[in-house]
């Protein structure tokens, strides 16, 4: 197990471009328990991991820092105007709060965002979900079911998203790919309460009122 891990370690510091150096792993025989060279501990020179990277690049930008299997932190994005106001008015507080949305892109194109009030720490819970299409994708939906997805290249501005965790370079790049996808948002709990409570329901982003920027 320690073998794969430092293998899988030296993987994904060379797939992130990373001048670093690291020691590759060695396996006995299939017989013989796995054993690996600690890293530093010998001047063994690196052995070149050619693979191409499993990960889309674009919307994944963080993926060499979290394994595959934590993939909701791949992407961060904040955003207002995904919480249902109590007042339907642009003054309502709720409409001013950041949500939270750690992502994970799939192999199809679609990605998966938990939403978060406070962010993603030890002990937060997500109160909802955002899934998220491609242009192509929604296009094959049923007429009937487009209007629970809100248009991301509209919505981006008006949500006043922003990625907190990428460079600007990383956002300008990302940004013309996320433009080009539909949302929709399901919540399963309102932030307030302790546990969800009633039943879930969809958020249709774009029907809620414009803030004040």
């Amino acid at each position: 197990m320690k073998s794969r891990l430092l293998l899988a370690s030296a993987l994904l510091i060379l797939t992130a471009g990373c001048a670093t150096t690291a020691t590759t792993a060695v396996t006995e025989p299939e017989h013989n328990h796995a054993m690996a060279v600690t890293e530093h501990q010998h001047n063994h020179a690196a052995t070149p991991v050619s693979a191409a990277p499993k990960y889309n690049t674009t919307m994944n930008p963080r993926q060499t820092e979290h394994p595959s299997t934590l993939g909701f932190n791949d992407l961060h994005i904040q955003a207002i105007r995904h919480l249902k106001p109590d007042v339907f008015s642009a003054d309502d507080p709720k409409l001013h709060a950041i949500v939270h949305h750690h992502c994970k892109a799939y192999d199809d194109g679609t990605l998966v965002c938990l939403m978060f009030p406070g962010g993603m720490k030890d002990q937060d819970k997500p109160i909802g979900f955002e899934y998220i299409i491609t242009t192509a994708q929604f296009n094959t939906l049923p007429e009937q079911e487009k209007h629970y997805w809100h248009y991301h290249k509209t919505e981006v501005g008006r949500a006043c998203a922003t990625f907190p965790d990428l460079t600007k370079e990383e956002a300008d790049k990302i940004l013309p790919a996320i433009h080009e996808t539909y949302g929709k948002v399901v919540y399963f709990q309102k932030p307030e309460d302790k546990y969800p409570l009633g039943e879930p329901y969809v958020l249709i982003v774009q029907d809620m009122p414009d803030v004040k920027k």
